[in-house]
Order: structure tokens, then sequence, then C-alpha cells
């Protein structure tokens, strides 16, 4: 029985409130499982089943961003109060900033006072940055503890916080002094202090670092957890390896529209309504047809030099798409080096020596492979020309299909714009005037 056929079941079980049967189906089922299922009942019904299973909060993290705003409006202030409680507090607050002020103003009522002040305060920073992105559920340690005590620690802390893998030790103002793994405190002697057993100067990153920054430094030391520290250097907070790879998954999907000339898509895609998908992707074909009227310009001057040789109009799509194809590849592999931070502005230089002979070498094959169509269709003169305006083609899309996303970067647009539409546009309209430039000075005019 798949989700929807699920959803059904439990949708008419919940209606006529047999809630046994209802809990009975999902038992056993994992809490994403159930999150999918949830997800295609209607939120007036779906709240009511998820009130009543135990690891309610787990499964309410599932759900999209709108789902649970939409079954958050469905809760008791009371209910709602419980769950938000039970959820991490990175999670709650994420909540939290999704809600209508009126939700807000009644939620935070009900909750605990500690658990209001840690929402206000993770809510409080700015999107897109590691405060934003961080969980205050972290477990810390004193450093003249030894590891005895730290392990009597770590079990009154293990219940609330994100991980024990990794315990911070921190002094009287909080300042981060050192990380310890768990893995160390069981090998250590008991009588070890905190201080003899702890890595001091741990990576670390700060409350306004940008999000991305801190998932790739996540990444590259492949840690479980990474500290989070106020300008004093007090530690404040964590952000967790999963929480980091759902960062980098939601830059490279929107590097992924961007390179497509779609704006960033908010929102499930099968859930998107019409209006959204037409305004995330209006703006860059409205830009781009006028880029497209220079390629129209230079077929109407060349207008007599291809009523004279009509073989060109066979080939013209052929060279231009061929300039396109190649520009996109070489801005695709920069977009994606700049975005790992593989490559910087100042090897632009050096890559484009290197990008003229890869182009050079494509473009001599791929001159070779249509010079002996040319001549087929035409003479040796046609082929000539085209072997020609291909080599050139292909070496110009791929400069600018390499130079672009650097030139974007300078100018402090995202690289990713520089892919498939405004690459092929680009090429597009060079690639027209290069091959007419060529046909007239080789074939005749009447």
């Amino acid at each position: 029985m798949d989700h929807r056929e699920l959803a059904l079941v439990l949708g008419n079980a919940i209606e006529q409130q047999q809630f046994e049967i209802a809990l009975e189906r999902v038992k056993g089922m994992r809490p994403v499982d159930i999150a999918d299922t949830l997800a295609e009942i209607n939120p007036a019904l779906a709240w009511r089943l998820l009130d009543k299973v135990p690891d309610r909060a787990s499964i309410f993290s599932y759900l999209d961003d709108d789902e649970q705003v939409a079954m958050a409006r469905e809760f008791p202030r009371a209910n709602l109060a419980r769950l938000v409680s039970e959820m991490p507090s990175d999670e709650r607050a994420d909540l939290y900033n999704h809600l209508d002020q009126g939700q807000k103003d009644a939620l935070l009522p009900a909750l605990a006072q500690a658990e209001r002040e840690d929402i206000r305060k993770l809510a409080s920073y700015r999107e897109g940055t590691a405060g934003a992105l961080m969980s205050s559920d972290y477990a810390t340690l004193d450093g003249n503890m030894n590891v005895s005590e730290a392990l009597a620690a770590l079990r009154t802390e293990a219940p609330d916080a994100e991980t024990i893998y990794h315990a911070y030790v921190i002094d009287e103002g909080r300042k981060l002094l050192g990380v310890v793994s768990l893995r160390a405190l069981i090998l250590a002697a008991p009588p070890t202090l905190m201080h003899s057993l702890m890595i001091s100067s741990p990576i670390h990153c700060r409350v306004n670092d940008d999000q991305e920054d801190v998932a790739k430094t996540v990444a590259r030391y492949d840690l479980i957890a990474l500290p989070i520290t106020d300008e004093d250097g007090a530690l404040v907070g964590i952000v967790t390896h999963d929480d980091a790879m759902d960062v980098l998954s939601e830059e490279a999907t929107d590097d992924f529209h961007r390179s497509g000339g779609v704006s960033t898509m908010i929102g499930n895609m099968k859930d998107v309504s019409i209006r959204v998908l037409y305004q995330k992707r209006v703006f860059w074909l409205v830009l781009l047809v006028f880029g497209n009227l220079f390629s129209g310009l230079g077929i109407a001057h060349f207008e007599d030099l291809i009523a004279a040789n009509i073989v060109l109009v066979f080939f013209l799509p052929l060279l231009v798409g061929s300039g396109g194809n190649a520009g996109s590849q070489s801005a695709t592999l920069m977009v994606r080096a700049l975005a790992t931070g593989e490559v910087v502005m100042r090897d632009w230089f050096r890559l484009l020596g290197r990008e003229a002979l890869v182009a050079l070498s494509l473009g001599a094959t791929m001159a070779v492979a249509i010079s002996a169509i040319g001549y087929l269709r035409g003479d040796a003169t046609v082929a000539m020309v085209l072997a020609l305006s291909m080599l050139l083609v292909v070496m110009i899309g791929c400069i600018i299909g390499m130079s672009l996303p650097f030139v974007l970067n300078k100018m402090g647009f995202d690289p990713a714009s520089a892919s498939a539409p405004l690459i092929t546009t680009v090429c597009d309209a060079s690639g027209v005037l290069i091959y007419l430039i060529i046909a007239a000075q080789f074939l005749p005019l009447g």
C-alpha cells in the first residue's frame, strides 16, 4: 500500500474517531514514512493522529515547512506547545520563524520560560547565517572534571543533547576551550582531567558566518558537529552534520535552478502553483529574448550573402548549437569549481590559457567532422568556411563559458546564472556573426 492509499484509510479512520485502528496502521513505520503519509491528509485531520503517536516531534520534523505551518494552525495551543517543546531547538526556531505573528503570540505564552528564551534567541539570528542554523542542544564539560565526572555529566545531558559523541569544554564565561570525543572518554583512565584529554583550539565558526561556509567546513573536516561561538569566543550552539548536508543540498539545488535560468524554487515541485512557476521563469526568458535579437540582426545584415549561398542556412543551427554546447560545458565546470572553492578569481588567467588549448583541440576535431559534410553539401570552399567557423565558434564558446562565471562572481552575482540560457544566447549571437563574417570573405554575393 503506497502513501496515498494509506492516507485515505487513515483519513477515514480519523474522521470516524477510530484512532486505535489508525495507530495500528502506522505502528512500526519509520517516522519519515509516517510524515509522507500525513502530508497527503487534510491538516485538520492529520494533526489529530500526529498528536497521539509517540514519536510525534521526529515525524513532524520530516514535513515540509508549508506542511508544518498548515498543521500548526490546526493544533490547539496547548497541544502545539507540547509538540514544540519536544522538538530540537533549531527545528522549533525554524517553525517559529515560519509562523505568522498571531500564531507566534499565541504559542510563546504556552511554553516554558527557558524554551521561550531559547526560541527568541535562535530566531533573532539573520536567515542564512550559522546562528539561524545552529542548535542550542549540546553537551558541555568543565575543564577540571575527570573522566568519571565527565561521563556522569554526559548521562545527565544526553536526553536533551543532539549529539554526545563530542562534548565541548568551556570555562566559567562559556568560552570554548576544547572538544573531547566520547571515544576518548571511554578509553581514558578515570582520573584523567578534561584539560589534558581535550583537543585545544577546535575548529569552529562564528554566529554571523554564512551557512554555506559553515556547511563546507563541516564537510571539509568530516565533523559530526561544528561548534559556533559569538564574537567573544563564547560557545552558543552547534551545527550538526545532517543540518550542514541539508544546506549543501539546498545550495546545490539553487545553483541547479539558476543554471537553467530559473530563480530559487519554493516548496515541493509537485505542489508549486502555476503562478510561482511563471514568476520564477519569466525574467530570464524575457531578458534573453532581447539577447537573441542580435542573432536576428546578424542574419539580416548578411541577407544577400545567405540568399546567394543558401547552403549556409543548412549548417547555421549546427554551428551555433555547437558553440552553445561547448560554452555550457565550460560554464558548468567553472560554476561547480567556484562553488566548491576549487578555484578563485586569481586562477582565471591560468585557467584561460588551458581552456583555450582544450577548446582548440575540441574545435579542430569538430571542424574535421563537419568539413566532410560541407564538402558533400557544397564544395571545397564551403567545407573550408565551415571548418574555420566551427573552430572559432567552439573556441569562443568555451572561453565565454569559462569566463562568464568569473565575471559574474567579480560583479557580486551568482556564477550559476552564467549557465544554460545565458551562455546559449551569448554563444548563439557570437556564433552567427563569426560564421557569416567568415563566409563573406570566401563566398560570392551573387
